[in-house]
């Protein structure tokens, strides 16, 4: 994984230059190995949930677009007219194209 040979070398280098005697360091010396942590458990979360396997998500996914499709939305109804008339006015009077030459 990218993540971890990027982390796990800079880990080290901030680990000898901390002891070296660079106080800033040790604040890298602890942010790397939790980054890297980080992108190991995105990256198991997003190989879950592109399997499946997550029931909550795969669940909350199926939730969501059974409510969209069943539910009418009368923001997105207005929203809709006023697109069509607003394409509609287009296509009846184009604007006029102005030459500054």
């Amino acid at each position: 994984m990218v993540a971890e040979a990027i982390c796990i070398p800079a880990f080290l280098f901030e680990l000898s230059r901390a002891q070296a005697g660079n106080r800033l360091s040790w604040a890298y010396v602890f942010e790397w190995p939790i980054l890297g942590g980080y992108a190991v458990y995105m990256w198991a979360k997003m190989l879950r949930e592109e399997r499946g396997l997550d029931a909550r998500s795969t669940r909350r996914v199926r939730d969501a677009e059974n409510a969209a499709a069943s539910a009418p939305d009368p923001q997105l109804d207005a929203w809709n007219a006023y697109l069509a008339e607003v394409h509609g006015q287009q296509r009846q009077a184009p604007p006029a194209e102005s030459r500054d030459d």
